[in-house]
């Protein structure tokens, strides 16, 4: 089996009912012919970069699986025939190297471990905004103070510049 991933695009008002079908049935497509989902990529809606089939939006999905070839040409096949389906592409992934269900597993434990890396950049980020904002509030605190304390000095400068003034007179 080869290693493939499938972008395609979907008619923008057909709902998500409709977006997890069409996926169920891609998948049944690949799973049907031995092959394995490695990953699902919901990209969500997208501004088109021109007119295709009179939409400016579309319903993105990008599909990492591992299939013989003649399950790509199964599925493009359905694709042609729904009109729901604006474009697609598949391309085929490290070029003249066969993948086992070991190496899915594997691909899977690595797009696992991306999506967890990214959670957690995700929470400290969040962390941190939470800590700035607390952060914030206390420096808007200590600047509010500092102003008080610069004014009031400013006041009682003012009247020693004015007395300066008018002895010199």
């Amino acid at each position: 089996m080869r290693h493939y991933e499938t972008t395609y695009i979907l008619r923008p008002n057909l709902g998500e009912e409709k977006f997890t079908e069409i996926i169920e049935r891609t998948n049944a497509i690949i799973e049907g012919d031995n092959g394995s989902v490695i990953d699902i990529d919901r990209w969500g809606m997208k501004k088109l970069a021109y007119e295709i089939k009179k939409e400016t939006q579309g319903y993105y999905i990008c599909m990492n699986y591992a299939a013989p070839g003649s399950t790509i040409q199964e599925m493009e096949r359905i694709f042609r025939i729904d009109d729901n389906v604006l474009r697609y592409l598949t391309i085929k992934l490290d070029k003249g190297k066969e993948i086992d269900q070991t190496g899915v597993e594997q691909e899977k434990e690595k797009i696992a471990a991306i999506a967890a890396a990214k959670a957690a950049e995700a929470e400290e980020l969040a962390k941190q905004d939470e800590e700035g904002e607390n952060s914030d509030n206390k420096a808007d605190a200590k600047a509010e103070d500092n102003s008080e304390e610069k004014a009031v000095s400013e006041e009682k400068d003012t009247p020693k510049q004015e007395q300066q003034d008018d002895s010199a007179e």
